[in-house]
């Protein structure tokens, strides 16, 4: 069990990736929180859709609004999300999130129990969704214990007005 030490992590610090269509800022890794759970940011463009419908086996997600509009489809609901709001997202159920606004928006992402957070680095080192190809990005998310459905993204795009894809800070 790692020991727990003060830590202090300014707006600019922090290891930066990109997820393909959304950036992630590694802000608590679980190693630091004995696993209990772990703490990203999501930095997303204008109307960029964060993933395929998806859902996990071992954790629950929660994002906290800090700058935009969210929209999240849980199951058969959809939510939105202000700056304020915390949106959770329990493990084995399938859903999915993006920016509704036309301005760029941030959540901060509590991942219990930790784990996850490593998801996102394997896939940034692959160079996204995207360029992961089927095969890669199957193998990782079989790893991580999360099911996805790629066939939902062009339904998203349409129902949600959003798109998949971009440059890291678009």
């Amino acid at each position: 069990m790692a020991s727990l030490t003060p830590k202090v992590l300014g707006p600019h610090e922090g290891e930066i990736g990109f997820l393909g269509s959304i950036g992630v800022r590694f802000m608590i890794d679980g190693e630091e929180a004995s696993d209990r759970f772990s703490l990203v940011e999501h930095p997303m463009p204008p109307r960029a859709l964060a993933a395929p419908m998806h859902k996990h086996s071992r954790e629950d997600e929660y994002s906290y609004v800090l700058e935009g509009s969210i929209g999240a489809l849980l199951g058969d609901s959809v939510v939105m999300g202000s700056p304020g709001d915390l949106i959770f997202k329990p493990r084995n159920q399938w859903h999915t999130f993006w920016n509704a606004g036309d301005k760029p928006a941030r959540i901060l992402e509590i991942i219990s129990p930790a784990g996850f957070e490593n998801f996102f680095r394997e896939l940034d080192e692959l160079g996204g969704g995207a360029k992961a190809g089927p095969q890669a990005l199957g193998e990782l998310s079989a790893r991580y214990g999360v099911e996805m459905d790629p066939g939902s993204i062009p339904l998203l795009m349409e129902r949600f007005g959003v798109r998949l894809g971009g440059e890291p800070g678009s």
